[in-house]
């Protein structure tokens, strides 16, 4: 049985969905990839799990570093799995370009490489917005690209962990 509810944030209403008292998603409303059928999903904002979440988010844009994270079950692929495992590795305040965590993926996997190309799918398709931190991904001459909620979320979730990013392109922080 899937569970819902929405919590404000202060870039916006995010949707979380969760079984077993684990968060299986969490998307701003009308993000790309947003998934299908949530009307059939029973709206619980008391379940316990999205309360942790709701007091992990108040934290988060707060400024508060280093949080435990909920309970996290997202499904996908193990390949998909994989990805999102380096992105839990990445420290707040920090970014990895796509390219980097191909390298680790390729490591972890004993290949000689892997597709940044591939990684930039599965970070799109991180279903755990926010805490699953995809947003500290960028480009390899450091723009900011890919972002399913929106560069403009990304740009303010870097700027809230004053992320210093260097823009090849211009020669200057790009935030």
């Amino acid at each position: 049985m899937v569970y819902t509810t929405v919590i404000q944030t202060p870039l916006g209403m995010v949707r979380a969905s969760a079984e077993k008292n684990a968060l299986k998603g969490l998307w701003f409303i009308g993000q790309k990839y947003y998934p299908k059928n949530v009307e059939l999903w029973i709206n619980k904002p008391d379940y316990r799990i999205f309360k942790e979440t709701d007091r992990w988010l108040k934290n988060y844009f707060s400024g508060r570093k280093n949080l435990c994270l909920p309970k996290l079950e997202p499904e996908g692929t193990k390949f998909q799995r994989d990805v999102w495992n380096v992105l839990l590795q990445i420290p707040y305040g920090k970014v990895i370009t796509y390219g980097e965590i191909a390298k680790k993926i390729a490591e972890l996997r004993a290949i000689g490489s892997m597709s940044a190309q591939a990684v930039g799918g599965a970070v799109g398709h991180n279903p755990i917005s926010i805490l699953i931190p995809c947003h500290r991904v960028i480009g390899s001459n450091g723009n900011l690209t890919g972002y399913a909620g929106g560069i403009q979320k990304k740009r303010a979730l870097l700027m809230l962990e004053k992320a210093q990013i260097y823009n090849a392109t211009s020669q200057e922080n790009s935030l």
